[in-house]
């Protein structure tokens, strides 16, 4: 099979199209016929040397979480799914005995980490997470849910956002900032935005985002905001200075939820701001599988579109990730195997 492997941790020149042995089932395995997977900040961040995971040792890699497709072959003692299949992965790798494995939510398990290898023709994943398509989920739709999707639809619950709330979400244009302002759209909750691109506002705009700040600088953005009104959350991705403007805009016993570095892995910020404000920042990491069959389902009747910026096929992969890393998107890359 063909697969866009990693074979320099340099950026997307890094990419190129191998030939690969086509993997087989093992037991609770299942092979897929990649159809769709979108690409992540996650897969960026390996491909340009930036993460603890992968090194050159670990070359050629083959990244790629969010897969959707047909099932092509099953391993022994598998169910829930069989041949001809139209599924979507979860990509949770979670170990299945530690405490929050047992006791739920499965992202907080102790050994918690993510699948690799969707970018390639077939994939191998363990067949208990896939999640079955209806017929009107088409493979791209899908494979925007995982990360992005998941992601966001969890953070929207860990700050508690109820309809009414406004919820504030810095750098608004990417996979994750999308998908917050359409799902906080359809829970009924307010937006506010920021990116320094007028044309990714507008677009961002006509998929639900009820205010944009084009901005970048803190200083402007948290005047913008307090025109707007008091924050009931905030869905920070970013990190870094970002952070600390949360909390200036959220109100008295707001909540800020963060899930990314994109801005910057280390945050300075005021403590008795916090404490004297009575606000909470807490982390997030991804969702629950049953999230996503919820977002799936969310599809399937109509209420959620996902936003897709370009859809790529395997030998242009690389152009995917140069589009991502020269911030040329408005939501997701798909890369079409």
């Amino acid at each position: 099979m063909r697969s866009a492997a990693f074979t320099d941790l340099i950026g997307p020149d890094g990419v190129s199209i191998v030939e690969q042995p086509t993997p087989e089932p093992k037991r609770g395995e299942a092979t897929v016929t990649v159809d769709a997977c979108s690409v992540n900040h996650h897969d960026l961040w390996i491909l340009e040397g930036d993460s603890a995971m992968v090194d050159a040792d670990d070359l050629p890699f083959v990244s790629g979480l969010d897969v959707a497709g047909t099932v092509d072959a099953v391993g022994e003692d598998v169910a829930g799914v069989e041949p001809g299949d139209r599924v979507v992965l979860c990509p949770n790798e979670t170990c299945g005995t530690c405490r929050h494995c047992r006791e739920g939510p499965e992202n907080l398990c102790e050994n918690f980490a993510l699948f690799h290898g969707g970018l390639a023709e077939t994939a191998r994943v363990r067949a208990d997470r896939l999640v079955t398509l209806p017929d009107n989920v088409g493979a791209v739709e899908a494979a925007a849910l995982p990360t992005a999707y998941m992601t966001a639809f969890h953070m929207l619950r860990r700050v508690d956002a109820s309809p009414g709330d406004l919820v504030f979400v810095p750098g608004v244009t990417g996979g994750v900032g999308v998908a917050s302002v359409q799902l906080a759209d359809a829970l009924g909750a307010h937006s506010v935005g920021t990116s320094a691109s007028r044309a990714k506002l507008d677009r961002v705009e006509s998929l639900g985002l009820d205010h944009a700040v084009e901005s970048t600088d803190p200083d402007v953005i948290r005047d913008a905001i307090e025109d707007v009104g008091s924050v009931d959350g905030v869905l920070n991705h970013l990190g870094g200075e970002y952070t600390q403007l949360g909390l200036d805009v959220l109100r008295r016993g707001g909540r800020m939820a963060v899930c990314g570095r994109t801005a910057g892995g280390t945050s300075e910020i005021d403590i008795p701001h916090l404490f004297l404000g009575h606000k909470r920042i807490v982390g997030s990491t991804m969702g629950t599988q049953g999230d996503l069959r919820r977002l799936v389902d969310l599809v399937a009747d109509g209420t959620l579109t996902p936003a897709v910026d370009t859809t790529y096929s395997l030998d242009e992969t690389n152009g995917a990730f140069a589009a991502m890393q020269n911030r040329e998107s408005v939501g997701k890359l798909v890369v079409t195997p």
